[in-house]
């Protein structure tokens, strides 16, 4: 790539006579891009309120989202005793791919990966500092985690699974880099 190739530079050939009528050999002329214009571009007075109600709609979702993942895995089960833990990582993701039954595996691996994966979307929207695959992926971890623990500890029917945390933060960060790395750019504007 040569120096006239270098992103934010333009280039023009210049060739002629000089002062004194003679031919001149073309030369390369670089010209930078000012970083100032394209930051001096004023926006419209209806971008900041678009972005507050996009940031409001998102708080509203996550509310929303909220209140289903509880109902959804913080409520009581009647098992007749069938609940058991796994604290062994891809324990549980074996007992499901070695079943005959294709539709349960699919049922619990990829209901485990949608469950938080809605936090992959609207977390970077609302908090920005959570942009990032390795934040986001700590956060919703420990988020699972908790869910989990909970599950465990002092919901009756339920049973710790390292990887329902696994999977459920696997689909948080893959929702983001799907969804939610571009959304909150388009929302938020960039960092």
């Amino acid at each position: 790539m040569s120096s006239a190739d270098t992103p934010g530079t333009t280039s023009h050939v210049r060739s002629g006579r000089d002062t004194e009528g003679n031919t001149t050999v073309p030369t390369l002329a670089r010209t930078r891009s000012s970083s100032k214009a394209k930051t001096s571009r004023k926006t419209s007075w209806y971008f900041t309120p678009l972005r507050v109600a996009a940031i409001l709609i998102a708080l509203a979702a996550l509310g929303v989202f909220s209140v289903w993942a509880y109902r959804l895995t913080l409520t009581p089960v009647h098992d007749h005793g069938q609940a058991v833990g796994n604290t062994q990582p891809g324990h549980t993701l074996r007992f499901y791919l070695d079943r005959p039954s294709i539709k349960e595996a699919v049922l619990q691996i990829g209901g485990n990966l949608a469950l938080l994966a809605p936090l992959g979307v609207l977390l970077p929207v609302v908090f920005t500092r959570l942009r990032g695959p390795l934040r986001l992926a700590l956060v919703c971890g420990l988020i699972s985690l908790t869910i989990e623990t909970l599950q465990g500890s002092l919901i009756t029917g339920r049973a710790f699974d390292s990887d329902d945390v696994i999977l459920n933060t696997v689909g948080v960060v893959l929702a983001y880099l799907l969804i939610g790395r571009r959304l909150s750019r388009l929302i938020r504007g960039p960092k």
